[in-house]
């Protein structure tokens, strides 16, 4: 059977299968977004896209999420569950069939691949790229790119650079699409741990991190679980990596017996 896989990266850790949950097990309820507390929300969101064949495919249904000001929250599910796709309806790139949305601006979206994103020839001149749009001075932009670089520890890596860029445009919410993909273990957590000391940092940025690697749980403040198109839980990353470990081991005892 061709399952999904939670985990991209190679690990001795199993992969699971959707949940296909019957119901909501979210923690939290879903009201008008208290804007102070609240730097991303939104409720029954849903989003379809059209087949080839004329027919209707459903991408998210019934989402809804939210997520506290100034932390950094994961969102994990299995391929196709809809992470990348809230993410994008989030960032405004796509837009929802119905549902209420609300997320703080100024925000800025971080591509899996920075080579999407990374585009002048210099590190500092990537950085300023964003800043094209604001009425500053030359001097308040060699201030905001170098107070960004060191932020996230100043890097080769393009992911950095790209959330440095982000960061330096003063944006209130980064949503950040897998960045460790493409990554080994040692560069995998020196830009999970530079965005947490950018978060720590500024103490006014939000971030939303979609990812397949549980061991970045240990640096979230939250995390979401999704399956087919809906959030089925949220809360303290510790009770969502046990939740997907107890489910991991009953996919193995059910194969195996």
């Amino acid at each position: 059977m061709n399952l999904p896989t939670l985990l991209r990266a190679p690990s001795p850790t199993p992969a699971i299968p959707p949940l296909h949950c019957t119901k909501s097990i979210t923690t939290t309820s879903y009201r008008n977004p208290n804007t102070e507390n609240h730097a991303i929300w939104g409720q029954n969101l849903n989003y379809s896209i059209k087949t080839k064949q004329g027919g209707i495919l459903p991408i998210l249904n019934n989402c809804s999420i939210q997520i506290p000001s100034g932390q950094l929250w994961m969102l994990l599910g299995p391929n196709g569950c809809g992470k990348s796709t809230l993410l994008k309806i989030l960032a405004g790139l796509l837009k929802t069939t119905d549902g209420n949305i609300y997320v703080k601006k100024p925000k800025s979206f971080v591509f899996q691949n920075p080579d999407h994103q990374v585009v002048m020839p210099t590190v500092e001149a990537d950085v300023a790229f964003g800043l094209g749009k604001f009425d500053l001075t030359y001097e308040e932009v060699k201030s905001r790119v170098a107070k960004a670089l060191d932020a996230v520890g100043m890097s080769e890596y393009s992911q950095r650079v790209a959330i440095a860029g982000a960061l330096a445009e003063a944006c209130k919410v980064l949503l950040l699409d897998e960045l460790t993909t493409f990554l080994d273990e040692s560069d995998q957590l020196g830009v999970v741990k530079a965005v947490k000391n950018s978060l720590t940092s500024s103490g006014e940025v939000t971030a939303l991190w979609v990812t397949h690697r549980l061991e970045e749980l240990e640096y979230a403040d939250g995390a979401i679980y999704m399956e087919d198109g809906r959030v089925v839980m949220d809360g303290d990353p510790s009770t969502i990596l046990e939740y997907i470990n107890r489910q991991q081991a009953l996919y193995i005892n059910q194969i195996n017996s």
